[in-house]
């Protein structure tokens, strides 16, 4: 008989991993996202907004930049306070509150917008934090996420993670939340309506050795897992990256340029 799977420990072990590195270095990066993402919401000045599962705040700024009232949330206070020195350098108001994705410490239908760009994607109880998104939203308002498809670079970058170094048995892939039908049956039901608009985010460094020597050094997960790897492992780990990169590596032999799909969804609440 198999044991059931422990979502509590699944979560600290994916809060250590979150902590280490520093995600705010490869996050930074994503910025474009957070910005298209505010627009495909057309975000007002004066709505009120969550960003859950904010990292380091791009999704964050981008609202904020739009006249919103924010707060932003993660588990990981660490990732909050790189979100707050980039808002304090641009002088914008936002609140930072440490809060779980999966047990959100705000009333019933207290947003007009609730927003995560690769972020709630990554709960341990999928269901759970797909309802605690739904509880928080407004009659009328809307939930906007941008989440990595399995069949794109990143999730095929979690997939090769997954074969050497395995998840628990029973944790869900992070990628549902990058498949339109997991959307649709944990939304439609709430009487959500699901939009979702399929785009690209171009990773971009000098060599796909530059780009795993900068995620083993500051992304949490690969992080981790280099350091849990016997040096085999890693050196197995490394050289299935290397072949991923090269092989959807669009800029030829003078540099790297990874396209990876995301859905970038728009859930607006009847």
């Amino acid at each position: 008989m198999s044991t059931p799977l422990d979502l509590t420990a699944l979560k600290n072990r994916q809060m250590v991993s979150w902590a280490s590195g520093d995600y705010a270095v490869i996050g930074t990066t994503l910025q474009i996202v957070g910005e298209q993402l505010a627009e495909a919401c057309d975000l007002l000045c004066d709505e009120r907004v969550l960003d859950v599962a904010a990292g380091n705040g791009n999704a964050t700024l981008a609202a904020a930049r739009r006249g919103c009232n924010v707060t932003s949330t993660d588990y990981v206070a660490a990732l909050l306070e790189r979100g707050e020195d980039r808002a304090r350098a641009e002088r914008l108001e936002v609140t930072f509150q440490v809060a779980d994705a999966e047990a959100l410490p705000f009333e019933d239908a207290s947003f007009d917008a609730v927003l995560s760009t690769f972020g709630v994607m990554f709960t341990p109880d999928q269901a759970k934090a797909a309802s605690e998104l739904a509880r928080v939203c407004r009659p009328g308002g809307r939930i906007g996420l941008a989440n990595w498809t399995p069949e794109g670079f990143v999730g095929q970058m979690f997939k090769t993670l997954g074969k050497h170094l395995p998840p628990p048995p029973g944790a869900q892939p992070p990628s549902n939340w990058g498949t339109e039908a997991w959307l649709h049956s944990h939304f439609d039901e709430r009487d959500f309506q699901v939009q979702v608009t399929r785009r690209t985010f171009n990773f971009r460094y000098r060599s796909a050795a530059h780009f795993i020597d900068t995620f083993r050094t500051w992304y949490g997960p690969v992080h981790k897992a280099f350091a849990a790897l016997s040096p085999e492992g890693a050196q197995a780990f490394e050289s299935d990256l290397t072949e991923l990169i090269n092989r959807m590596n669009r800029a030829g032999e003078k540099s790297v340029v990874v396209p990876s799909e995301y859905l970038e969804v728009v859930i607006t609440r009847r």
